[in-house]
């Protein structure tokens, strides 16, 4: 290695020791990295003329320094960015979602919903940064115990079509006491449409005479929920 490239203000072994991603995290634990410098060490290097962290810096700056919304990125949307190929993009992704499932991991036993809270909770771990519309159900047993929870539908960005025999014949099959209906909205809005509303009384109605009742639909945002119970929509 020439002794330019050695001594390169872009080239991370360059910089102070306490400065380098990797060796500040070792000197001054995790906690002390920046989000920039946690991708860096992710990515390893950066290009001729930027270094790692200048190529996360950058990153960064696309999605206004938001982890949310840059969870939200594609291979495709993180290829857009200097110095980020394809098995890079794939290392960020791989660890966004790691970080994800360890967030919202719930143990594995029977947890108890009796509270609309408590349902969004449980949905977190399924529909946390979906940029697509999903329509879920969760299924409880007579002690509100959660069953199962299952994707009975995904669509696109602007909806998705639920089938109310998919919803009951997984309910039947799975012998639930009750259960929840839960749709996501990718753009953050709160607000029920009137086809939420409909299809949410058609639902309610077969499961009265299937002895199934739906006790609950959220609708799940990534910053919050709306609970057609807590709002008396039906």
């Amino acid at each position: 290695m020439s002794e330019d490239n050695l001594y390169n203000p872009n080239n991370i072994r360059s910089w102070a020791e306490e400065d380098r991603p990797r060796e500040k995290l070792l000197l001054k634990g995790k906690a002390a990295l920046s989000n920039a410098e946690l991708i860096a060490i992710l990515i390893g290097s950066g290009t001729v003329k930027l270094s790692a962290v200048d190529v996360a810096k950058g990153i960064m700056n696309t999605v206004h320094n938001n982890i949310s919304e840059l969870a939200r990125q594609g291979i495709k949307d993180l290829m857009k960015n200097k110095g980020i190929g394809e098995a890079k993009a794939i290392t960020i992704i791989a660890a966004l979602e790691l970080g994800r499932r360890r967030t919202d991991h719930i143990p594995d036993q029977r947890r108890i919903i009796n509270t609309s809270q408590a349902v969004y909770d449980e949905m977190r771990q399924h529909l946390q940064d979906k940029a697509h519309e999903e329509f879920w159900i969760v299924m409880l047993n007579r002690a509100n115990e959660v069953m199962k929870s299952v994707a009975v539908s995904i669509g696109g960005i602007s909806g998705t079509v639920c089938d109310p025999k998919m919803v009951f014949k997984h309910a039947l099959e799975n012998m639930a006491s009750a259960i929840i209906l839960v749709h996501n909205h990718p753009s953050g809005q709160l607000k029920a449409s009137e086809q939420d509303i409909n299809l949410t009384k058609q639902l309610k109605k077969c499961g009265m005479i299937l002895d199934l009742p739906v006790v609950d639909h959220i609708i799940f945002t990534d910053k919050g929920f709306l609970s057609f119970v807590d709002e008396e929509i039906f």
